[in-house]
């Protein structure tokens, strides 16, 4: 167990609070292994009717894993430590996708990566004024993980390759039109909705405490969105239609920032999601990724630049027009031994 996770039964609740505001409620390995043993523990207990999982504090629900660790490791040349991270998390994001009762997630402020593997696959995903969400990964040389590119291949049009090459923020509305939220609650009100969900154990009290979202900003780029990403045969192709107007010469240079490899390999991952469909397959391609990411990708160097250093000039391996077709194909194929998930063989 943990000091940085509270976890305990509220009333007809079983209550997750992330507890470790000062680092954004980052989640660490013992936070991803406590939360999945009582997701465990929770599921066939007749006390527990539904889950709540919070973050204490204002600034943020949970703005992603905790990574600073996979880095010190990785440059040691000790890559398992990363790579146990990353199978205990997507085991428990698996769990929470197939849990048997309602989970009601409460996101306030960054909502980022390992953060959204909490909440986008809960049934029922509360946003706020604060919510920020989004999935930056390929600034760091990683991928869209937590079964992230399953939602973002099911997001309307071309907008889940857009969120997940550029890692675009979306507030409230916009997370919702996405796919990454379902209800939005003025945030004053959260403390009587976790109040009334602990005493009823019925999830109707979300409905019951929403409010009409605030309009979507993505609305009005929709179509540019779907011109520019839409059967685009590589990251190149992408660029140049981007560079034929004012919105898309502004999102070419978002692009001209993140890793080429992280970029092209998403790509192929949300369009194979939106192939074959499901939270198991989605994780375990992203495994593959993980899995070779820092000896093979761009981690180590994208953490560098962005959490040690702080000097937000990563080194890349490649340019835009630079990751080829094999070298994508070498960073997603199977490995010898896949990543196995609850209630599932590796195979499946």
């Amino acid at each position: 167990m943990t000091d940085d996770v509270a976890v305990r039964i509220d009333g007809r609740a079983g209550h997750v609070t992330l507890t470790r505001p000062q680092v954004l409620n980052a989640l660490s390995h013992g936070m991803v292994q406590a939360i999945h043993a009582a997701l465990g523990d929770w599921t066939e207990d007749p006390e527990v009717a539904l889950v709540i999982i919070d973050g204490e504090g204002p600034r943020a629900f949970c703005a992603g894993g905790d990574i600073a660790d996979i880095y010190r490791s990785g440059r040691r040349g000790e890559f398992e430590e990363g790579r146990r991270f990353w199978a205990d998390e997507y085991r428990m994001n698996a769990r929470l996708a197939r849990f048997p009762k309602p989970v009601v997630v409460l996101m306030q402020g960054f909502v980022m990566g390992g953060g959204v593997g909490l909440a986008g696959h809960a049934s029922d995903r509360v946003v706020g004024e604060s919510t920020q969400l989004a999935m930056p990964e390929c600034m760091i040389g990683l991928i869209p993980d937590i079964g992230a590119t399953s939602i973002l291949a099911r997001a309307d049009g071309r907008l889940g390759e857009y969120l997940g090459l550029t890692g675009h923020r979306m507030g409230a509305g916009d997370a919702i039109l996405a796919g990454f939220a379902d209800h939005f609650v003025p945030e004053a009100r959260w403390p009587s909705l976790a109040a009334a969900l602990c005493a009823s154990g019925d999830p109707s009290a979300v409905t019951a405490a929403s409010a009409a979202p605030p309009e979507p900003a993505l609305g009005p780029v929709r179509e540019a969105v779907d011109a520019a990403f839409d059967d685009a045969a590589d990251l190149a192709a992408i660029a140049a239609r981007l560079e034929t107007s004012d919105w898309g010469h502004a999102v070419a240079r978002t692009l001209a920032r993140q890793s080429p490899l992280s970029m092209a390999c998403t790509l192929e991952l949300v369009r194979a999601a939106r192939r074959d469909a499901g939270i198991e397959k989605a994780l375990r391609r992203e495994f593959r990724f993980s899995w070779r990411s820092q000896e093979d990708g761009d981690l180590l160097e994208g953490i560098r630049a962005a959490v040690i250093d702080k000097d937000r000039t990563p080194t890349w391996r490649h340019d835009v027009d630079g990751p080829r077709p094999d070298e994508v194909a070498a960073m997603l194929a199977p490995l010898d031994e896949e990543l196995s998930l609850p209630g599932q063989s590796a195979e499946t």
